[in-house]
């Protein structure tokens, strides 16, 4: 495999100063279900550690909500909160976008919830 310097990525390059200002933390998937009235969204709660959150995430044309119960997933936890389908979602699920199919990011082994992604 070749390492190349140049950026051939898309977006804006950020300094890491920038990067940290995102809190990503580990969080587990206590509950999920899907929204009455939406063909994509997920209303999960998500334990963080020291708090439970609700976050509303587009992933049900992908995910039943059984398969992600327990799952070990890294969370945007200083997101500001967002009303969706009337439900206030307290953070993000990362996931990559290949081919049109998100992919939930998640992390392997015992990892506490709440954990700081560093």
């Amino acid at each position: 495999m070749q390492i190349s310097n140049s950026t051939n990525l898309e977006g804006e390059q950020i300094d890491i100063e920038y990067f940290k200002k995102v809190d990503l933390r580990v969080g587990i998937v206590k509950h999920a279900e899907k929204i009455s009235g939406s063909k994509k969204l997920l209303r999960l709660l998500v334990d963080l550690g020291t708090e439970e959150r609700q976050i509303i995430a587009g992933l049900a044309e992908w995910y039943s909500p059984e398969e992600l119960i327990g799952k070990r997933v890294v969370v945007v936890a200083n997101l500001k909160p967002k009303k969706l389908m009337g439900y206030e979602s307290q953070g993000m699920i990362l996931a990559t976008c290949d081919q049109g199919k998100p992919h939930i990011v998640t992390v392997e082994g015992e990892a506490t919830p709440g954990s700081r992604i560093c």
